[in-house]
């Protein structure tokens, strides 16, 4: 699909995010409604379950099976619920604890099956411009600019931005679930672990601290569970500031030091599904007010599945984020953008000739291809020798906003497999679209050699089982022999990874 195709698409009626967080799964699906301020969405159903995923991460990061089967029958519930809406309009994101999971790719795989749809897992930045992105949609549009703070059960996300655009993003490993279970072991509070789990999340927090103060903010706005959590506790108390503040925080502490629990009743509002992580969430609060000195934070309702629903919105039409990031690297690296047109269009046009999945999974792979012809040669920023694999790396490695982890490896495949050997990929890609789509890469980029801007003969590209066939005006070949020896070449690598090409 082409930006200008996405451009014109109509709104979908419902999208539905899933969030596979530390602490919990959620749920979010909503009605999409045209207004005179654009495209807005009103949330229509949600579901929680409280998974505590980082709780089963053992000592040398791996999940353990309780944790496991938690998560396993939780997607199975919010597949019921999916069954409404159009596939197309689902996005599933997970985040630090299948990041860091020894064995999150085992249960990702288990996963996707009880969910029923693909599920990818997104670096600290995107998740961190997802959830300003949700929060963003639930304040004014009035130029201030925001410093958010999202405080999960694995990692906190740290962002600066001005209305909808996030200048400043970060992801600390800092999260509820862990240092709940690291300095309130069995639920014990006392005196010292809090003012140890406080430092610690303070030395965490202190790398970035200085580039945040630099840049400085006029309002402090916190999201998701323990920031809204603590709000809640405060405004039962009496708290009249409508909001968090360091003397409600010291305030809770207090209490929590002298109960040496978290006693929910001396807690109002607090709900029992938090009480296990209430106090690592409350450390990590504390911390990020001192470091930062904040004295005033108000809390918003949007999170990272409200971010991720207009994310999905944001795919079907003008404003795909993807689009920008793909474009800022043409500007930052220098990208020949003919050459790269060149090759995109070609290989988009044989990838149309293969015909592989449904057309939803087609105009996916074709867009996937059409950004990775135009980042091939961004390596060539760094050296000419080998120039695919520092593209490649650059592809993999870079904070690319609006791809997912999964989006970054297949184009970093792609883009390292369109030259050369195909050894270095044969252990790196198995899904036989993905070898289809770097067969379509490869012959644009034989075909484009020259970069030039000349018209090209007919050429069809055939699939059958394991078979591609080329076929190509022989007169033409023959004038042109260099190609017609790259593709002889061609024909031999392809025989090493068990595909046969021909060229008739």
């Amino acid at each position: 699909m082409s930006r200008e195709e996405a451009s014109s698409g109509e709104l979908p009626e419902l999208v539905a995010a899933v969030d596979l967080g530390s602490n919990s799964f959620h749920l979010l699906i909503g009605r999409v409604e045209q207004t005179p301020v654009g495209p807005q969405i009103f949330p229509l159903d949600s579901l929680r379950e409280n998974v505590r995923l980082a709780s089963g991460l053992s000592a040398d990061k791996r999940l353990d099976a309780a944790s496991q089967t938690r998560a396993i029958a939780a997607l199975s519930r919010f597949s019921e619920r999916l069954r409404a809406v159009h596939p197309h309009h689902v996005r599933a994101v997970a985040t630090n604890t299948f990041r860091i999971a020894k064995n999150g790719p085992d249960l990702m795989r288990s996963c996707e099956a009880a969910l029923g749809f693909p599920i990818e897992v997104i670096a600290g930045k995107e998740e961190a411009r997802l959830i300003y992105n949700g929060v963003a949609h639930t304040l004014a549009a009035d130029g201030s600019r925001r410093l958010v703070v999202d405080i999960g059960g694995g990692s906190t996300e740290f962002i600066i931005g001005t209305d909808y655009t996030p200048e400043l993003l970060e992801s600390v490993f800092v999260g509820c679930i862990r240092f709940s279970r690291d300095y309130f072991p069995g639920g014990e509070i006392t005196r010292s672990g809090f003012k140890e789990a406080v430092l610690e999340a303070r030395r965490e927090i202190q790398v970035i601290s200085e580039n945040y103060r630099r840049l400085g903010w006029d309002q402090a706005v916190g999201s998701s569970g323990s920031a809204k959590a603590i709000a809640d506790i405060l405004h039962n108390l009496g708290d009249t500031n409508h909001g968090i503040t360091r003397a409600g925080m010291d305030r809770i502490r207090s209490q929590l030091i002298k109960d040496g629990v978290v006693n929910s009743e001396a807690l109002p509002g607090l709900k029992a599904d938090r009480i296990p992580v209430f106090a690592g969430g409350l450390a990590i609060m504390i911390a990020v007010f001192e470091e930062l000195s904040i004295e005033h934070m108000q809390f918003s309702d949007g999170a990272l599945r409200l971010g991720v629903l207009y994310d999905v919105l944001g795919r079907g039409r003008k404003d795909d984020m993807r689009y920008y990031t793909v474009e800022q690297f043409v500007e930052r690296y220098s990208v020949d953008r003919a050459q790269a047109e060149r090759v995109a269009n070609l290989a988009a046009r044989f990838w149309d000739q293969v015909s592989l999945g449904s057309v939803e999974e087609r105009g996916e792979m074709e867009t996937l291809i059409r950004w990775a012809a135009t980042l091939l040669e961004v390596g060539h920023s760094i050296s000419h020798n080998s120039f695919h694999k520092h593209s490649a790396y650059i592809v993999s490695q870079a904070d690319m906003p609006g791809f997912s982890r999964r989006d970054q490896r297949m184009m970093a495949n792609l883009v390292l497999g369109h030259v050369g050997k195909l050894g270095k990929v044969a252990t790196l890609i198995s899904d036989e679209a993905e070898w289809s789509a770097l067969m379509c890469l490869r012959l644009a980029a034989i075909f484009y050699r020259n970069r030039l801007n000349e018209t090209l003969p007919e050429v069809k590209l055939v699939l059958k089982g394991r078979v591609f066939r080329v076929a190509i005006d022989g007169s033409w070949l023959k004038r042109h022999p260099l190609t017609q020896h790259s593709l002889e070449q061609e024909k031999s690598e392809w025989r090493k990874v068990g595909i046969e090409l021909e060229v008739v």
